[in-house]
């Protein structure tokens, strides 16, 4: 697996060993970011499920500021420290090994919001309805931000949340990809 584009471009990054973690594919990546636009000036990413840490490297690489990384699991985020490490982000980076609920609860109550949330759950094993109620809810998304999230195509999203709806989706094999922007109303 490598970034794509943006100042870290054609770097490799390691990932964990086994079927624990499914890496995006780099052609959906590239589809994911040209269709949001594919270079940021500045803001803050959060990489919830992080896996590798390769979408919110990525994002850095193509401008965001800086980036926290939500894992589980503690061999992902050794993989991720490495990959930050690696890539000489360490300044910009913030990687927090616990539970998706737990880091969203610390996120609303330091009142911290993101111009950039990219989702993807194990599986069948989470609900994207409840986390993106969570984040509608707390605010957590800023007023030209964007969240994507990974899927299998199967995966039914709600169409609009009181503060963003979705902008496009897309199927890659079995993949589906979904993206919300925020409502014009809601800025």
């Amino acid at each position: 697996m490598r970034i794509i584009a943006g100042k870290h471009r054609s770097r490799v990054l390691k990932t964990r060993p086994g079927q624990d973690t499914r890496p995006t594919l780099d052609k959906v990546k590239e589809s994911i970011f040209s269709s949001i636009g594919p270079y940021f000036d500045g803001g803050k990413a959060l990489d919830l499920f992080a896996g590798s840490g390769a979408i919110g490297l990525e994002c850095i690489s193509r401008g965001m500021d800086s980036c926290v990384f939500v894992d589980a699991s503690f061999d992902a985020i050794k993989i991720i420290k490495e990959n930050i490490t690696a890539l000489k982000e360490v300044e910009n980076c913030i990687c927090l090994k616990m539970d998706y609920k737990r880091a969203l609860q610390s996120f609303k109550n330091d009142g911290i919001s993101f111009d950039f949330i990219y989702l993807d759950p194990p599986y069948g094993k989470v609900s994207y309805d409840e986390i993106l109620t969570f984040i509608d809810m707390n605010l957590m998304l800023n007023k030209e931000g964007i969240i994507i999230c990974e899927g299998l195509k199967e995966d039914v999203f709600t169409d609009t949340y009181k503060s963003f709806k979705i902008k496009k989706e897309a199927i890659y094999g079995i993949t589906s990809i979904v993206i919300y922007k925020r409502n014009e109303e809601s800025q």
